[in-house]
């Protein structure tokens, strides 16, 4: 068994696909419309999805928006830089709304970032101990 994607709830798909592909460097891997319940799946990731995990955008055509709740977290990216990361993101347009550093109590360096539907994303600095 594997974690085979996460899905999303998406506002606008083109801004979701630019974000996720410009800013953050993922491909995106395949879409499908789905005309009779209106509403489009797309798939972005590193790698291809029968090796890796995927996220799943999904566009429900008639709605522009969605209430995050308070049970959701993130999504975390590890970075072989974070602070080079978080220079690019920004220089792309992106919002960082932690920046890089140690994690309160901890010695991981993280930062935060919004996507353009407000899911945050933590970018978490690669250790060369391979340790979590």
């Amino acid at each position: 068994m594997r974690l085979l994607h996460t899905m999303l709830r998406v506002g606008n798909l083109d801004r979701s696909i630019e974000f996720y592909t410009n800013v953050l460097g993922m491909k995106e891997l395949r879409r499908a419309d789905n005309e009779n319940y209106r509403y489009t799946l797309a798939f972005v990731g590193y790698g291809e999805e029968k090796d890796t995990t995927v996220l799943e955008l999904t566009y429900n055509w008639d709605e522009d928006s969605y209430d995050h709740g308070n049970a959701y977290g993130h999504i975390a990216i590890e970075y072989d830089d974070i602070y080079k990361a978080c220079e690019d993101i920004r220089a792309a347009g992106g919002t960082i709304s932690r920046e890089p550093g140690p994690v309160k109590g901890g010695t991981t360096e993280i930062a935060f970032v919004k996507d353009p539907d407000g899911y945050a994303i933590e970018l978490i600095q690669k250790k060369d101990d391979d340790k979590f």
